[in-house]
């Protein structure tokens, strides 16, 4: 944990802070924090910077707080990702947040397990625990904001053409000529199941002009795909 995340819950006043929970831990396991300590805090989607710990026990700790850092720049793409297993979508999360992403859109595909939508990783609070762990490590604040698209024709045809609003749309596909790293400025990427897409959803998704592009010559899984995608694309 390379800062630590406050919540509005956690405030006593203007510039104090309790925290009891795994932060707690965090701070005298691993940190083995003692008071006069300096530490890397921020605010929820706020403000970085640093707080002083006033007291700490294995009960509770209370940090002085100041906040005068802004958060790190965002990525410039936004990401729509064929909804992985649900083993992966924990890193896939987590990847998202760790690289500035505002926006992760999370589609399907027919490569794309109908039951991966059932999983319990999806509810509201299993997603925030995935993308904290991903500002926790990154030194982030602002959580991406996560879309879930059940249906993969709606939302190329009723949704993309929104969110590229003349921005280009990036389509990962194996065997383009084109590779992603030689483009640039800001965008949305596409990247699909374990396997790709098919070819009816490559070809509607060009329809709405989308640019099919390469990661390299490797195979890689969903989440490594994440990885790549946007390690090409920092340079937009």
């Amino acid at each position: 944990m390379n800062i630590i995340l406050l919540e509005s819950d956690d405030w006593m006043d203007d510039g104090t802070v309790r925290l009891t929970d795994r932060r707690l831990q965090h701070l005298t396991k691993v940190l083995k924090s003692q008071p006069g300590d300096s530490l890397k805090v921020g605010v929820m989607d706020g403000n970085r910077g640093r707080g002083e710990v006033l007291s700490v026990d294995d009960h509770e700790a209370y940090l002085q707080v100041t906040l005068n850092q802004t958060p790190p720049h965002r990525h410039p793409c936004d990401i729509a990702v064929a909804l992985p297993r649900p083993k992966m979508l924990r890193r896939v999360l987590r990847t998202a947040a760790e690289m500035g992403v505002t926006d992760l859109h999370l589609i399907h595909s027919a490569r794309v397990e109908k039951s991966f939508w059932q999983s319990p990783l999806l509810t509201p609070d299993k997603i925030k625990t995935s993308l904290c762990a991903g500002l926790e490590r990154s030194g982030d604040t602002r959580l991406p904001c996560v879309h879930m698209h059940q249906r993969f024709r709606p939302f190329v045809e009723d949704e993309l053409p929104s969110l590229m609003a003349g921005r280009p749309c990036w389509l990962a596909h194996p065997g383009a000529t084109i590779n992603l790293a030689a483009q640039r400025g800001a965008g949305i990427i596409m990247l699909g199941p374990e396997g790709g897409f098919i070819p009816f959803e490559v070809e509607l998704a060009q329809s709405i002009g989308a640019l099919p592009v390469n990661l390299g010559e490797r195979t890689l899984s969903v989440d490594t795909a994440v990885t790549v995608a946007l390690s090409q694309s920092m340079n937009a």
